[in-house]
């Protein structure tokens, strides 16, 4: 009985991330479309699981794949629900025989059928259980639904590539680069918590839903995931500077940066806690959103220890990145400071600055190369609610002297506004959203 070199190492990513954490419980499929049926098969494997795995029939065991095995992939990856997944190119028995999870779970539909992995399970004492999703989708029906798919979305802007001789090759040579790149991310840290809840009715006291949680997951967000994404395109170095409370979600914060290979130098601040955004989700809806968080700016000393250590990394910096949630760390003092050292230096500067439930001011960043923007905050910045979107990019353009503009239009996509080099004129893009 062999097994390839790639599944050994899959298993052996698998172990290693399920360490010290219990029972795991698998799962197989196709997964062409993400339907409510494998949703709620997924909550059921996962109330049984310490450590929920999902595994991708690839294209050549799947006659009914109708998407590519990466884009199949990619839907399953995304769920916060699946602890790990991946691509599964041989026989998904002969796999088990080495993996040996705990629990493999199957739709109802399979409960009464002969099932190849009970006896590979009764070996070792592992268990078959079988979940209702409810609602079945066969092949015929996903294809049916495959008509509603805007495949827009799924596949890339060819047009734009071409109008602009951006090829392939060109790419991989600039990801390549990366590697050669020290990255400093400056800005608000925080931490996304995302509780799933099962509904338990109306209380008889007030007129209130009642929920019990069944799963917590906490993920980096705001500038530290951002630098865990630089981190993970490759980056040399990558350094994180923020201000954090004294608390548990420090701890969790700093493992997490630690895991995704970041440099980092966190500053306590007795004043306010690490911001935790906390999301109650029952039948995948928010029901209530939760911050935990302060907006008052941080003192002097605190804003000149920041300055200190970029000022120290500075020479050796290729590109900043400021990420600010207007949570009172990126005040405009610093801003200015780090600004003109970057000028000086000649170190890129990307900026955004968030302004989802509270007021920011995206204009405030003033000579940087890249701004981010949505539509909404660039128009509250400009107090522009009237002129189209190239105008208003112009004007942010022109008002902070950055060549590039990129709006962000949520499920209409991007607007990408660029200066020519003699910054006489610009050119316009529109790019659909991404799936």
């Amino acid at each position: 009985m062999t097994i390839s070199d790639k599944n050994k190492d899959i298993i052996s990513s698998i172990r290693k991330a399920s360490k010290n954490k219990g029972k795991i419980v698998f799962i197989h499929g196709i997964f062409n479309i993400i339907h409510p049926g494998h949703l709620r098969l997924f909550r059921f494997a996962k109330e049984y699981s310490d450590f929920f795995v999902v595994v991708v029939s690839s294209d050549k065991n799947s006659p009914d794949a109708m998407l590519k095995d990466d884009i199949r992939l990619e839907a399953v990856s995304g769920l916060s629900i699946v602890d790990f997944s991946f691509i599964l190119n041989d026989d998904v028995n002969e796999f088990l025989r080495f993996l040996k999870p705990e629990i493999i779970v199957k739709g109802k539909e399979f409960e009464n059928v002969n099932n190849p992995e009970t006896e590979i399970l009764n070996k070792y004492g592992g268990k078959l259980l079988f979940g209702s999703g409810d609602i079945t989708f066969t092949s015929i029906e996903d294809f049916k639904y495959s008509k509603l798919i805007n495949y827009s979305s799924i596949i890339s802007p060819k047009d734009f590539l071409k109008n602009h001789n951006i090829k392939k090759e060109n790419l991989i040579k600039i990801i390549n680069n990366f590697k050669e790149l020290n990255i400093c991310v400056i800005g608000d840290l925080i931490v996304d918590e995302y509780i799933q809840c099962d509904p338990l009715g109306m209380s008889q006291e007030d007129p209130t839903i009642v929920v019990t949680p069944i799963i917590s997951n906490k993920f980096l967000g705001g500038s530290s995931i951002i630098a865990a994404h630089a981190a993970s395109l490759g980056c040399k170095n990558v350094k994180l500077i923020s201000v954090t409370g004294k608390d548990e979600i420090t701890n969790f914060t700093k493992e997490k940066l630690q895991m995704s290979g970041v440099n980092f130098s966190l500053f306590e601040d007795g004043s306010r806690p690490t911001t935790l955004k906390q999301r109650f989700r029952v039948n995948d809806k928010t029901m209530l959103k939760v911050s935990h968080l302060r907006q008052h700016q941080i003192n002097k000393d605190l804003q000149e220890k920041i300055f200190d250590e970029f000022k120290n990394i500075s020479n050796k910096l290729d590109y900043l990145i400021l990420s600010d949630f207007n949570y009172g760390i990126l005040t405009q003092d610093l801003v200015e400071k780090i600004t003109e050292e970057c000028l000086k230096r000649n170190i890129g500067i990307s900026a955004d600055s968030q302004s989802s439930s509270q007021i920011g001011d995206i204009s405030r960043f003033y000579k940087t190369n890249l701004l981010t923007p949505t539509e909404r905050e660039v128009r509250a910045s400009l107090n522009n609610q009237q002129d189209s979107l190239v105008i208003v990019a112009d004007m942010l353009s022109k008002k902070t002297k950055t060549p590039n503009i990129v709006i962000t239009l949520g499920q209409d996509g991007l607007l990408i506004f660029k200066k020519t080099d003699d910054l006489k004129s610009h050119t316009v893009d529109r790019i659909p959203a991404l799936n």
